[in-house]
């Protein structure tokens, strides 16, 4: 499949809004009453006039709006309060009506009381509504990488405060931003594992502050090396998965349920590369999931998109999906 490269914003932002709307319907549902419906290879239409989403897309709107508020340079304390603000806009919208998730409602109600981030957080989760919403810190461009990682990390950092959850949203961030630039899906595994291996002992310090600190934690290399630590052991799940052949089924038996950051990062990484050449039944793979399968989708449709652009998907899609304008003002402005 050809990519234009122009279009690989677009085609990541849409495609993990597509990836959410089909898996919106099969979340909470068994892989068997999924495939009783869709059969094997999931939902592949969108259904519904705008085709609706999920806190997933609308929480990515958000860290992008964020974004693009901030611009360059970026800097924790440039673009704090304008995630702050944005997420607190999300939570007290109406159309926050999409079963959200509560760690997210929880640390955003904190954050409302003008509590400090760093307090405001929840210290103990690694729950994947870190990096659902973390793809647009990959598109976003004039970073030079150590900034990207930071940012990957500090929108983590807001309501996720657990080590696993900010090595997570740095790998999914970095896997969008790698694709985009050409990286070979086949290839996107390795990458991971070795960016796990040379940011094991980094801690933006800049960024995170204190955020390390806690009952018996030497020191900041220890917090953070816990997170890389636990997505390397899902990037050998996921490696082992890739090495057996595809007999289909619930992809999730192999590299988790995806409610947690690291199992949705690899998760739809799997749906991704079992389907690398085809990414609307990379999507219908990962809406067949008996776990968070919106999220999982989400996600795998970032990875399609950044690597293959907009030409990936249906063109008719483009215009039933919920939030196309925002998406399209988010995508004009990084393509």
């Amino acid at each position: 499949m050809g990519v234009n490269r122009r279009l690989s914003a677009s085609g990541c932002m849409f495609g993990l809004a597509y990836g959410d709307a089909l898996g919106r319907p099969t979340e909470f549902k068994r892989y068997e009453e999924i495939v009783a419906v869709y059969g094997p290879g999931g939902p592949r239409e969108l259904t519904g006039d705008p085709a609706l989403v999920t806190d997933d897309t609308q929480m990515t709107l958000s860290v992008a709006g964020a974004l693009l508020d901030t611009g360059l340079p970026v800097t924790a304390d440039r673009l704090e309060p304008h995630l702050r603000q944005r997420f607190l806009d999300w939570a007290m919208s109406p159309d926050n009506n999409r079963a959200p998730g509560m760690t997210c409602l929880r640390s955003i109600g904190r954050l409302a009381e003008g509590l400090p981030w760093a307090e405001a957080t929840d210290h103990g989760s690694k729950g994947c509504g870190a990096n659902m919403r973390v793809a647009p810190v990959g598109l976003l461009p004039g970073l030079n990488d150590e900034v990207r990682a930071a940012v990957a990390q500090f929108q983590s950092a807001l309501t996720h405060g657990h080590p696993t959850a900010l090595a997570a949203s740095e790998l999914t961030a970095f896997a969008v931003h790698w694709l985009r630039a050409g990286l070979l899906p086949a290839d996107l595994p390795a990458a991971l594992r070795e960016r796990c291996g040379t940011q094991r002992a980094v801690y933006h310090g800049d960024w995170l502050g204190d955020l390390w600190q806690g009952p018996a934690i030497a020191g900041p290399e220890e917090f953070i090396a816990r997170g890389w630590d636990e997505c390397l052991a899902v990037l050998d799940r996921l490696d082992a998965a890739l090495r057996r052949p595809d007999a289909g089924g619930d992809p999730c038996l192999a590299t988790g349920e995806g409610w947690i950051a690291e199992e949705a990062l690899a998760t739809a990484a799997l749906c991704f590369l079992l389907h690398a050449d085809d990414p609307v039944a990379a999507l219908g793979r990962a809406a067949a999931t008996s776990g968070d399968s919106d999220s999982i989708a989400c996600l795998a449709g970032a990875f399609a998109g950044a690597a293959h652009g907009l030409d990936a998907w249906p063109p008719s899609w483009a215009e039933r999906i919920e939030y196309r304008s925002d998406l399209a003002r988010v995508a004009s402005a990084w393509d």
